[in-house]
């Protein structure tokens, strides 16, 4: 019997029918760029984030680059980053000459420690981009209080949080969120796609235009863009997956609940503020025995994974930045403890029974 980390196929069996009919729509209309599709889309989700505006892009990737370039970020600025996340948050402002500027972590959530923010606010600051890892959510009431007084911007990415609630609000909490729609997470496409999302008209005007060859009309090119559209086969299948998200993310939490109970004495976890909702992109576990245990697990048959395994402050790409191992301890200490095990609304009772014994028998082995 063969576990995956997620299980893509199982979810699109089960809506194959919706899938085939939407792209169908779409072809035979052959409309594929724009118009129909994308508006409503957009205003779906908009609406489902709690915002007024959505504006589709090609990736999470090029939606941070978006609203970052919305924002006027340039050469010279600096963006606070967290040291545990995937490269393209930080590739997101190096593209525009800024630079990354690494915080590190909480022990216990995983995610940016609040109390660093300050000391690394220097006058070149221009924005902050609070990664929601995991399907959790930063302590969002504190960063924008951090961010007003020094009167720098809020980009919340939330490519690992379609759904994640914060007091009782679905992110983003601040005025700016992106997000991801790869195939894997919560909301995925089959592509690349992501968004931008807001409720200040002025600003998705702006991304709206960068986003597609900065023009407001076909050959009017009023700004400098590029093209970063999403397209209508993606939004088809979006349209379709946003109807069963909450009915998936409901499973996933219940999921959640049970690793949470049989595993609690033997392995540690992403430990969330109780008013946090979080939406399980994925299910981490932390134990020193990470290694051996990936390994007993894949000679199971199950499927694991390690997000992510090498903090931004030791990846080649940002050695310019003149950082060395031990200068963010928190997070070089949790790459080597996370494990990433099966978690997708489809895994089911038996499935999750397996790897919870597989886990248990690493340990307990005579």
């Amino acid at each position: 019997m063969k576990i995956p980390l997620n299980d893509l196929k199982a979810q699109h069996d089960s809506i194959i029918g919706e899938i085939n009919a939407a792209i169908e729509k779409v072809i035979s209309k052959s409309e594929f760029i724009g118009g129909e599709e994308l508006d409503n889309f957009e205003r779906n989700f908009a609406n489902y984030c709690g915002k007024r505006y959505c504006v589709g892009a090609s990736s999470g990737s090029t939606a941070l680059y978006v609203a970052l370039k919305s924002l006027d970020v340039k050469k010279g600025d600096e963006v606070i980053i967290p040291v545990n996340t995937f490269a393209a948050t930080a590739f997101a402002a190096t593209l525009l000459g800024a630079k990354p500027v690494f915080a590190d972590v909480n022990v216990d959530d995983f995610l940016i420690n609040i109390d660093l923010i300050e000391g690394l606010i220097s006058k070149r600051t221009k924005a902050i981009i609070p990664v929601h890892l995991y399907g959790g959510v930063c302590d969002m009431d504190k960063i924008i209080e951090i961010a007003g007084r020094h009167k720098i911007k809020i980009i919340e990415d939330c490519a690992q949080a379609h759904g994640s609630v914060y007091k009782g609000q679905k992110v983003p909490i601040s005025e700016i969120g992106c997000f991801s729609f790869f195939p894997t997470k919560s909301l995925g496409a089959m592509g690349d796609a992501g968004c931008v999302v807001s409720s200040n008209e002025e600003f998705a005007k702006k991304c709206k235009m960068i986003a597609n060859q900065g023009r407001t009309d076909k050959y009017y090119h009023t700004i400098e863009g590029f093209n970063f559209r999403l397209d209508n086969l993606q939004t088809a299948v979006l349209n379709i997956k946003l109807k069963h998200l909450d009915s998936w993310l409901g499973k996933k939490r219940e999921l959640a609940s049970v690793y949470g109970r049989e595993l609690k004495e033997i392995v540690g976890k992403q430990e969330l503020n109780e008013e946090i909702v979080p939406s399980y992109y994925v299910y981490v576990i932390k134990t020193k025995n990470r290694d051996d245990l990936k390994k007993h697990l894949e000679a199971a048959g199950i499927s694991s994974g390690v997000h992510y395994p090498i903090p931004l402050h030791l990846q080649p790409a940002f050695s310019y930045l003149g950082h060395k191992e031990g200068d963010f301890p928190v997070a070089e200490r949790i790459s080597k403890e996370i494990l990433s095990i099966p978690m997708y609304a489809e895994l089911g009772e038996e499935l999750q029974s397996k790897v919870i014994e597989e886990i248990k028998n690493f340990y307990f082995k005579e």
